[in-house]
């Protein structure tokens, strides 16, 4: 589409207003259960799961390596109204075992980030650990609307890469000379999931969560990829 002086123009939006404000809802699943970040309730059982990580892997790419600083971490980046935390918990035990976030929340433009991933040990590779992610999808495409989400990591990140084209995430670019972390460059990696894309996601999501795909000792029968074709 061209405007009266020949400039090509995105095309319309019908009938936008932006999206719901974001709720601390609680998201339940049939293996995971997310509920928003008390710092008293939670910061201390987090730390406790995160530190079963025997070869401190999970500290790579963040800015805290004991419990203080990392109780200090959620304080200082709970301040706000962005992010917003959530709690992932394992729905058999009831243990908090990982950590994400809602963040770069624009409800006028329908955008929104998740990132601030911590998944410990326990989480790591298991049923929970997707559904997580799934909820959270679910939660701002099906009921707040929105248009984009994104997913960034450092660059160098390997396994968040991987991970966020295992969930359907497509690969968008780096920004180079991002940020300094820890007194390091960081180039950040992009990914997004528009809402057009979310059906087919969504779909896939369910087909690979069904019980009948993970075996007696829950591990899968098929990978997720395999839904997305």
């Amino acid at each position: 589409m061209q405007d009266e002086g020949n400039q090509i123009l995105g095309r319309l939006v019908d009938n936008w207003s932006g999206v719901c404000r974001l709720e601390k809802v609680i998201m339940v699943g049939r293996y995971s259960r997310l509920e928003a970040l008390n710092i008293d309730k939670h910061a201390e059982a987090l730390f406790g799961s995160f530190s079963q990580d025997i070869e401190n892997k999970n500290w790579t790419y963040l800015p805290f390596e004991n419990f203080s600083a990392y109780q200090q971490w959620l304080i200082d980046a709970s301040r706000g109204s962005d992010p917003v935390f959530y709690v992932i918990i394992n729905q058999q035990n009831n243990e908090a075992i990982g950590l994400a976030g809602y963040l770069g929340i624009n409800p006028l433009h329908g955008v929104i980030e998740v990132g601030h991933l911590q998944f410990s040990p326990q989480l790591q590779k298991t049923p929970i650990a997707t559904e997580a992610m799934f909820l959270m999808m679910q939660y701002i495409f099906d009921e707040l609307g929105y248009r984009r989400y994104e997913w960034k990591c450092n660059a160098l990140n390997e396994k968040s890469k991987n991970a966020a084209l295992r969930f359907g995430f497509s690969f968008e670019g780096i920004f180079r000379q991002a940020l300094v972390v820890k007194g390091r460059n960081r180039d950040t990696a992009w990914f997004s999931m528009l809402d057009s894309e979310w059906p087919h996601a969504k779909k896939a999501f369910k087909l690979w969560l069904k019980p009948e795909n993970f075996d007696a000792e829950g591990r899968q029968r098929s990978k997720l990829s395999a839904f997305f074709k």
